[in-house]
């Protein structure tokens, strides 16, 4: 029996968060995984803001109004019960923000394998595999904090920038991204800035702007209190990192027939969501469904050739002016989720945190 520690979080508050203790213990086929080093940044805010309309409370459930916000991160097999897992090895996936989670390993390979928990079968399978690191030869232990920030919100921005080039950006010459200075924006820019044949526009806050622009990612830096500098002179696409209703109703004011998509991704604006906006109709992206998509078109190794090139030219674009912040304990994982749910937390700062 072990005792874990979980931050639970109000569901319809979630400044509301406190740390609470449960038993565990394993039954056969079951694994017991601590979880070591995980990333917590404004995709997790996205996470519990929007839970309840896409599932993600469903990953790891709890008794209501809990929930427990999932994240990304690495853990070690603590106990196993499962015969083809070892105690020690070290495994990436999806967790809850704590220490310890019980996972019921299935399809298991030398890749890694899926959690069979019941309660998970019906979940978009992306979320429930977990790797086995030692079989991934791209992985390097040095840039675990790294990886652990950006990969699922690289491939997010990946996606998205695979997305509208399918679909020739859907008659755009300028591409706007809201919430520049976020992980998946930063992502996404550099993957539309490295395919060129459009202007790549961040929108963000004043006090943000000057690190957007240090990034080099973005052709332009308009702040939200100066859309009036913004161009209505070509066909203009946003892809929506902030779900914040105001903004798209002003930019849409701003641009008029310019305005020709809305391609709605997050929610770091989280407190300004609404369900009708001006302009055109907002255009949900799921980055699961993409996958499944890609898989089947590309195959799985073109995917992931295609990945790690883009992976690897972002990557070593980040030397510049990202800041990995190591933090361990209940208090400083609740200051940082406090941080992110306030938009205190600096951009060029990435939370990698331990319970």
């Amino acid at each position: 029996m072990v005792e874990a520690r979980e931050l639970l979080v109000d569901k319809g508050a979630l400044r509301l968060a406190r740390f609470a203790s449960t038993e565990t213990a394993l039954g056969d086929g079951e694994a017991l995984l601590r979880l070591d080093r995980f990333a917590l940044t404004s995709n997790n805010v996205t996470y519990a803001a929007i839970g309840e309309q896409f599932g993600y409370w469903k990953f790891f459930p709890t008794a209501p109004p809990n929930g427990r916000v999932p994240v990304w991160g690495f853990a070690d097999i603590a106990e196993s019960r499962a015969p083809e897992l070892a105690v020690g090895e070290r495994i990436w996936g999806y967790f809850p923000i704590g220490s310890h989670l019980v996972v019921t390993p299935t399809k298991v390979s030398a890749r890694g394998f899926v959690d069979g928990a019941a309660h998970r079968a019906g979940l978009p399978p992306v979320y429930n595999q977990y790797e086995r690191v030692a079989a991934d030869p791209a992985y390097k232990p040095e840039y675990e904090g790294h990886i652990a920030l950006f990969r699922p919100l690289f491939v997010t921005g990946f996606l998205i920038d695979d997305y509208l080039a399918e679909s020739d950006f859907f008659g755009a010459q300028r591409v706007m991204l809201s919430s520049a200075s976020s992980k998946t924006a930063l992502g996404l820019a550099k993957c539309l800035k490295d395919r060129g044949g459009v202007e790549v526009v961040g929108l963000t806050s004043a006090r943000n702007a000057d690190f957007v622009r240090k990034t080099g990612y973005y052709d332009r830096v308009v702040t939200y209190d100066r859309l009036g500098d913004l161009p209505s002179d070509a066909p203009t696409a946003l892809v929506d990192m902030a779900g914040d209703a105001p903004l798209i109703n002003a930019l849409s004011d701003r641009l008029g027939d310019a305005f020709v998509h809305n391609c709605m991704v997050g929610g770091t604006h989280w407190e300004a969501r609404a369900a009708e906006t001006k302009g055109p109709p907002r255009a949900l992206f799921f980055a699961p469904d993409r996958i499944v998509k890609r898989n089947k078109d590309w195959g799985a190794e073109g995917f992931a050739s295609r990945y790690a090139a883009a992976w690897g030219a972002f990557l070593g674009s980040t030397g510049g002016w990202l800041k990995v912040l190591e933090k361990r304990g209940e208090g400083p994982v609740r200051d940082a989720w406090l941080a992110l749910l306030d938009g205190d937390a600096r951009p060029e700062e990435g939370f990698i945190l331990r319970v």
